[in-house]
This record gives C-alpha cells, sequence and structure tokens, in this order.
C-alpha cells in the first residue's frame, strides 16, 4: 500500500510518499511544491498540477492530508484552506480515497507528544524512515502525515 501524505500551505506544499512493505513503513519519496505566481488562483493551480503529478508518479492507494487549524491571522487561514481545497481537487479528480488529520494527532501518532516541535517531528520521521538526512519541515510534516494514517489503519485493522 502506498500513502500519499501532504501538508499544504499556500506558499509551500510538502509532500511524503510512503509505502508498507511487510507491515513496516518505507520512504519512498518526499519534497515540497514551491509556487512561483504572485496571484493565488494561480499558486492554486500549481498546487492542483503538482499534486496530480505526484499521483500520476507514485500512484497511491490513498492520500493523507492535514486539517486545517484555526490560525490567528483570518487570511493566512484562507490561504491555507485554499491551498487545501486545491490538493484536495486533485485527489478526488482521480477518485482516491483521503484521510484527514488535526495536527496534534500526528505530531502524537510519530512523537508520542501533540505539541512536539517542528525540529522533533523531523527527528522521528528520520529514526522511523530510517533516513540519513533530514527532510524539509514541510517535507517531514507531510512523511508524518501519511506515517499517521499508516499507524491508524493498521489499528483499526486490529480492532
Amino acid at each position: 500500500m502506498i500513502i500519499l501524505g501532504i501538508d499544504p500551505g499556500s506558499r509551500v506544499t510538502g509532500y511524503g510518499v510512503v509505502e508498507v512493505r511487510r507491515g513496516k513503513a518505507v520512504y519512498v519519496a518526499s519534497g515540497c511544491i514551491r509556487t512561483t505566481h504572485a496571484a493565488v488562483p494561480q499558486r492554486l493551480g500549481e498546487i492542483y498540477d503538482g499534486i496530480a503529478t505526484l499521483i500520476g508518479e507514485h500512484a497511491p492507494d490513498a492520500v493523507a492530508i492535514e486539517q486545517v487549524f484555526m490560525a490567528r491571522n483570518a487570511s493566512s487561514a484562507l490561504k491555507l484552506g485554499q491551498a487545501r481545497g486545491a490538493a484536495l481537487a486533485a485527489v478526488v479528480n482521480v477518485g482516491l480515497p483521503v484521510a484527514e488529520y488535526a495536527a496534534r494527532r500526528v505530531k502524537q501518532a510519530v512523537t508520542g507528544v501533540g505539541g512536539a516541535t517542528k525540529q522533533q517531528v523531523q527527528h522521528m520521521v528520520c529514526r522511523l524512515l530510517n533516513l540519513s538526512a533530514s527532510p524539509s519541515a514541510d517535507a517531514a510534516d507531510a512523511l508524518a502525515i501519511a506515517i499517521c494514517h499508516i499507524n491508524t489503519q493498521r489499528g483499526l485493522m486490529v480492532r
């Protein structure tokens, strides 16, 4: 099973691809979709196209994405919601199942602490996936979202 994790952002959207092999999470790919346009509609198009390309390259079985959190700045929350919507549209357009996870739940799943720092998430993603180098913070968050989904699905199968 291949999972595409997405950490949406209006300027930088992190992605992480993890495969389950013999019950273990194995790193496949990660990185960031960095938008280049100043105008929001074009940035949303870049996010959509980037996610669509990743789906074509990696053929995931499911997608896990971070839920919108309530930001202090309403404008930031709106932009994040729009970026998330562009990513979700690309996923739903090809009929993939989507799971959504709160940031605290993702952090809890990979570090054991819901209030973990970005550095702690990066460190644990490296340990859990046996990576020799630390991915960027956005890519590490996306990998953590994929790991959270795998652990959640595993827990559901046990019950």
